[in-house]
């Protein structure tokens, strides 16, 4: 299967994100895929492109670490009309294109400020049918935004326009969670690659430069300027070995000229160069910042190193790096603040005097594993999954499960679910289906039922099922978002006073049609509601709410409990069948797990099914899932009414009335 892939990245300061793109690009084209790049950020003649379709955009760049400014390339701020005509460029690259996967680096995580041509790019995907399989390239560190609302915003974009995110690291030494809040519904999504790093080229030059000599580098920005500077002090201080220090394109002529005018006859001073793999490999000591691609060619080599993180302007990213290598005795860290040429020079007598690190335990097969994983999701969008690798991926997933719930069990911990299900409308062969399945596990199951549409005979069927409690799901799960919109029926699109009386006639409706058997929890349609309605929901006689993905708070206003759903099967914006196994599984291993580390304040973990739409590989997934969760002594099923039981001092629990 020959794949059309078009990858977008935009480095900003070094050229650390390009290089990485481009890796993974030239490792696509490789396998056979027809690849295309395109570099929003400046030209960067050192990062190898290859045979691939590389396209330049109109670049642009920071001033050091000020992200939120952006400028041309001449320095001046970027206008509206360069980055107009970057969107246009952008899109139109798509339209010409149609590729079968699509893959933005870093976005939605970062680059914010240029969020506006990575969304038409993504609009323009979510337009095209079929529709590309869409997914993030992230490395293993992030920065999260100081503000909650931005993170919140990021998750919104990926599960509305992403299949998955391939997190470009090895989660045993730094999983993406030490710096980007993680929760269980935003981890099905995550896929670890292993570092992206190449394989070392062979060394035939037993003399070569850098052999047995310190070899000092930082990037391709100017941002390690006073690591050149105190190296080129440290230098008179070790002078039994040659230094050599390696500028990047970004430090200007007049900076590199500052810098080689201070060399002594055992320091080399020259640009960055393309063999740098081989300087450090043949090193005595590396002695870099901490970056990614920097950090990467010293795995493997056995090389001593030691790290000096960029920390300027808030940044984080490189001191967690270099602290968590530093951890299993890979590096020895100087931190930046720290930074002087005698404490570089002790650095420095200090690795050298060490043994060579052992580097072997980390997964460094990034590039092979990214190619099968953009295989795999393309497979599994099309139909096409090799049947042999898919079912080998998920019985791997359903024993992950087995072990978590083992291991729950055994620590004495009980985990609690419960089960919704949406759309109720009528008795059909699915319900039965539906009623059959939580009947043969006393498995107690929520029926979502819409009011305006639950016949008599629904709320008959329902009256000899004592494990069936009928929720309100919305009015009439009519659409009432613009064209352009997620769908709701409660959304922000109304004034308030028709949602309320919308959400009264409801509650009324319902009560009529299933009586005392009604649950007042209200269950909005597409899982969206205006929060101007949610303040109102108490007073018109509700005390739940139910939505999807973790919730904020215990209540969503007082008086009205918030208990959601976390795993639903059906994969909506693709096939309409089942999701992948191994998706479905892992996310609920990492739900599982974050409850077991987590205080008592976690809801418990909600099952979503459709019984309308469930075609048999979904019937299938959700009978092995029950059955499975059913037959452990550890697990309970919980009914609706004790999820949605008000908290209370006692040990009692009282239902909803």
């Amino acid at each position: 299967m020959s794949l059309s892939v078009l990858i977008t990245v935009t480095h900003l300061l070094g050229v650390g994100h390009l290089a990485r793109a481009a890796a993974i690009a030239r490792a696509l084209a490789a396998a056979g895929h027809d690849v295309t790049l395109v570099s929003g950020g400046m030209p960067a003649p050192l990062v190898r492109t290859g045979r691939l379709r590389f396209v330049q955009l109109p670049p642009v760049r920071s001033a050091g670490t000020a992200f939120s400014t952006l400028l041309d390339e001449d320095g001046r701020p970027a206008s509206s009309a360069l980055l107009a005509e970057r969107r246009r460029e952008l899109t139109a690259i798509f339209a010409r294109m149609r590729p079968d996967v699509m893959v933005t680096e870093l976005f939605p995580f970062g680059r914010r400020m240029l969020a506006d041509e990575f969304m038409a790019l993504l609009a323009a995907a979510e337009a095209c049918r079929p529709r590309p399989v869409t997914l993030a390239s992230v490395r293993d560190v992030l920065v999260a935004p100081a503000k909650p609302e931005r993170i919140a915003e990021a998750h919104r974009r990926l599960f509305r326009h992403y299949d998955g995110v391939l997190v470009h690291g090895d989660p045993a030494i730094l999983p993406l969670e030490a710096s980007w809040p993680l929760d269980a519904t935003l981890a099905p999504l995550l896929r670890y690659t292993g570092y992206v790093g190449e394989p070392a080229p062979e060394d035939d030059e037993p003399a070569g430069d850098g052999r047995d000599e310190i070899v000092v580098s930082g990037g391709g920005s100017a941002a390690a300027l006073p690591l050149y500077r105190a190296a080129a002090e440290a230098a008179r201080l070790v002078r039994e070995k040659r230094w050599r220090l390696l500028l990047g394109a970004g430090v200007v002529q007049a900076d590199f000229a500052a810098v080689a005018a201070r060399a002594t006859d055992n320091l080399v001073v020259e640009r960055a160069r393309p063999d740098f793999p081989l300087l450090v490999g043949r090193s005595a000591v590396s002695v870099s910042q901490a970056g990614y691609n920097t950090v990467v060619d010293l795995f493997g080599t056995g090389v001593k190193a030691v790290l000096v993180p960029f920390e300027e302007g808030n940044e984080t990213e490189q001191r967690l790096r270099a602290d968590r290598l530093a951890s299993h005795g890979l590096v020895t860290v100087l931190p930046q603040g720290e930074l002087t040429a005698g404490n570089l020079a002790r650095a420095v007598r200090a690795a050298l005097a060490l043994p060579p690190p052992e580097a072997t335990a980390i997964d460094c097969g990034g590039l092979a594993t990214t190619v099968r994983l953009v295989e795999e999701f393309a497979r599994r969008r099309g139909g096409l999954a090799a049947p042999a690798l898919a079912a080998n991926s998920a019985e791997s997933a359903w024993r992950r499960l087995d072990d978590a719930l083992a291991t729950a069990v055994a620590s004495g911990d009980t985990l609690a679910f419960w089960w919704r299900d949406d759309d109720a409308t009528a008795p059909t062969p699915a319900l039965d289906r539906l009623l059959t399945l939580a009947r043969r596990h006393a498995a107690p199951v929520a029926l979502a039922a819409i009011p305006a549409a639950a016949t008599r005979a629904l709320a008959e069927r329902l009256a000899d099922e004592p494990l069936a409690s009928p929720l309100v799901h919305g009015l009439s799960h009519r659409n009432h978002a613009p064209a352009d919109e997620k769908k709701a029926e409660f959304g922000a699109h109304r004034p308030t006073a028709a949602l309320v009386a919308d959400a009264e006639r409801a509650l009324a409706t319902a009560r009529e049609r299933f009586g005392a058997r009604l649950l007042p929890i209200f269950v909005p349609p597409w899982n969206r509601i205006a929060p101007a309605l949610v303040a109102e929901l108490p007073a018109l006689g509700f005390c739940g709410l139910s939505t999807f993905r973790d919730r904020p708070a215990t209540e969503a206003a007082p008086g009205l409990i918030q208990v959601n759903t976390h795993l639903d099967p059906v994969d909506w914006h693709g096939s309409r069948s089942l999701v992948a196994e191994d998706m479905l599984l892992d996310g609920l291993v990492r739900a599982i797990a974050a409850r077991r580390r987590a205080d008592d304040t976690l809801e418990p973990i909600g099952l979503l099914t459709h019984h309308l739409v469930h075609d048999e590989a979904i019937w299938s997934f959700c009978e092995r899932l029950i059955e499975r969760l059913c037959r452990h002594a550890g697990v309970r099923i919980h009914a609706a009414r004790e999820v949605f039981a008000a908290p209370s001092a006692g040990s009692g629990v009282d239902g909803p009335a």
